[in-house]
């Protein structure tokens, strides 16, 4: 901009026609830049919708949809997680090797923690492979931590 108003206050000092073309193809040149900037925003939005309407149409997974749609029991959760959590994220669920799990539900959606526990997404995280009925257990006794 600075160099806009430089270039601009320096056309007075040309003849009318010379000024005039400088101006000319300056305002094309902005007019241009903005007419690409605003293509690559409109694309990026594109972009963006058609992810969002992927991610909304893709089918279930259908083990998650099951474990979901289960009432899950906190106890029996508890002694899967003792079995098989405990080492890594305490007798509690304060963290060891693994992270503190205290209010895990309020930071990671129940298909985030399906997902963490199916995938181990993050090493050391082993995968696990629970059925749907202990994989809801595990979650009701998650969300008691």
């Amino acid at each position: 901009m600075i160099i806009l108003r430089h270039v601009l206050q320096t056309t007075d000092s040309l003849s009318p026609a010379i000024a005039s073309a400088v101006e000319q193809s300056l305002s094309k040149s902005i007019e241009s830049r903005a007419a690409q900037t605003l293509g690559w925003l409109l694309a990026t939005a594109v972009m963006v919708a058609i992810g969002l309407v992927v991610t909304l149409i893709r089918p279930a997974d259908p083990y998650v949809s099951t474990v979901l749609n289960l009432p899950g029991n906190a106890e029996r959760g508890q002694a899967i997680f003792q079995i098989n959590c405990a080492g890594c994220h305490g007798p509690e669920g304060r963290g060891l090797v693994g992270p503190d799990l205290a209010n895990v539900s309020n930071r990671k959606s129940r298909k985030d923690l399906i997902r963490q526990v199916t995938t181990g997404e993050t090493p050391p995280m082993p995968k696990f492979q629970p059925s749907p009925e202990t994989m809801a257990d595990l979650l009701r006794y998650l969300e008691t931590l």
